[in-house]
């Protein structure tokens, strides 16, 4: 490590209750750093980058000992509705939410891989993070997987048109062929309720920060894809030692 970069990172908190310098000794310091810096400012991008980086690697390594820590619950909840091939060696974990405009540009993507790639198996984690019509639309899509009609829902819920009430839901889930009496009355169950709180909080604990986000092969990647960045991060996974 640079000198500069050491010095500064001598500044940075160390413990609530740890004083390493005395206040004389770290004008010193700071006297110092304010000099260098006067004659080469580029030494602080140079530190903001080593401490973002530093605070990045920080960011993935607590995301992968939580994936490792939540393995059964990101992919192996029953309640979870599953798409592509079942018993696909290769397990995709989708958070998603009906209102985000980039989990829209995302899906048809993931299903051209699903149909070129038929050893993955993806999990969908409603999580409706967007307002009360995503939470109408994450509990309609439950209810209709009750009936084993989430695929077909799903589609038309990422794609509905015009307002999204739960009359346009419910109909939307009617149209792809579920049973509007027993929807009504599924979408209403705690037990949905209760599953939704802990998507929620699955989420939290991995880092999810927004929608759509992935996990794939133990990794943890927000936002959109293209068809290629799947088969890219697919590959990466598949590469993994076992």
């Amino acid at each position: 490590m640079k000198p500069i970069l050491l010095a500064m990172a001598l500044l940075l908190p160390v413990g609530a209750s740890a004083q390493p310098f005395s206040p004389a000794q770290r004008a010193e310091i700071e006297k110092i750093i304010a000099d260098v810096l006067k004659r080469d400012p580029s030494i602080l991008r140079e530190a903001l980058a080593a401490l973002e980086a530093a605070e990045a690697r920080a960011q993935a390594d607590a995301a992968r000992s939580a994936m490792s820590a939540h393995a059964e619950a990101l992919a192996r909840n029953p309640a979870d509705p599953v798409a592509g091939n079942p018993q696909g060696a290769l397990t995709i974990v989708e958070f998603s939410d009906y209102r985000c405009g980039f989990c829209r540009r995302a899906h048809p993507e993931l299903r051209r891989l699903l149909a070129e790639d038929r050893d993955v198996r993806l999990v969908t984690k409603e999580l409706p993070i967007l307002g009360p019509a995503s939470l109408v639309m994450a509990r309609v899509a439950l209810a209709a997987h009750r009936q084993g009609k989430w695929e077909a829902v799903n589609a038309r819920l990422i794609n509905l048109q015009g307002e999204p009430s739960e009359a346009n839901a419910i109909a939307a889930a009617v149209a792809a062929g579920a049973d509007e009496a027993r929807l009504r009355r599924d979408m209403n169950d705690p037990a949905i309720a209760a599953q939704l709180q802990n998507n929620l909080q699955l989420a939290r604990a991995i880092g999810v920060s927004g929608t759509p986000a992935f996990v794939i092969g133990g990794r943890l990647i927000p936002g959109a894809m293209d068809l290629a960045e799947f088969r890219r991060v697919v590959a990466e996974a598949r590469a993994l030692p076992r």
